[in-house]
């Protein structure tokens, strides 16, 4: 029994993963396809997110080079824009369009913006549930027969998790909303420019929203497998 309800939950994992890996390896490639694209701007990813901050009256946030691909990030506790390699020290779209959205994390931050204000209080949340779901996931599977309530405190860890992606989701959308709107507003991206930026960012996007509704379908299976087991 055990064997089959892990089965279940694993096979659903892995049609997600398969999901995520195609849409994922389709930003790669709009990432690969824009960051050969130059804007006629000519301004480089740093001074594109300098530009950004300085319309917004940022003062305290710094661009700082960032190691790797595609691991551009604004951290709030230390206020600084990351940049990764390949967007820092280029003037591409993909560059401009990744720089001006991690910026558009920076104006959420500096306008307190609610819904990044609640993910960063559940941070600490599911990085514990993060560091328990594995453990209680088999333990609930071991002991379904025995203890079906343990399987509900597992759906319970793994809702937080898909409560944190569900609450990611308009935080990420709404600073890529920032970023096309002032990349089209200052002139930096327009045209074909900004529509290269917008197909960039709304893959990106993408990662996300299969992030939110795998979480969800686990939380959901979890669940009924727990209404099946209390019922026996």
């Amino acid at each position: 029994m055990m064997n089959a309800e892990y089965l279940g939950f694993m096979l659903i994992g892995g049609f997600f993963s398969i999901i995520g890996f195609i849409v994922s390896a389709r930003l790669q490639s709009k990432f690969k396809h824009y960051s050969q694209i130059r804007i006629r701007s000519g301004l480089t990813g740093k001074e594109i997110a300098e530009a950004m901050l300085r319309h917004y009256g940022i003062n305290d946030v710094q661009v700082i080079p960032a190691q790797g691909i595609l691991t551009d990030h604004y951290n709030p506790a230390t206020k600084t824009v990351a940049l990764s390699e390949a967007v820092y020290a280029t003037n591409s779209i993909a560059a401009a369009a990744v720089a001006a959205h991690e910026c558009g994390h920076a104006v959420q931050h500096a306008t307190a913006y609610s819904m990044l204000q609640l993910r960063s209080k559940l941070v600490p949340i599911v990085n514990f549930s993060a560091m328990t779901q594995q453990w209680l996931l088999i333990g609930s599977f071991m002991l379904i027969n025995t203890v079906p309530q343990l399987l509900l405190i597992t759906a319970i860890v793994f809702g937080v998790t898909a409560l944190f992606s569900f609450v990611t989701l308009p935080v990420e959308f709404d600073a890529s909303r920032r970023a096309l709107a002032w990349l089209n507003e200052s002139g930096m991206a327009r045209g074909e420019e900004y529509a290269g930026a917008k197909d960039a960012l709304w893959w990106a996007a993408m990662t996300y929203v299969v992030a939110a509704i795998s979480a969800l379908v686990m939380v959901v299976y979890l669940l009924l497998r727990y209404l099946g087991a209390s019922r026996n």
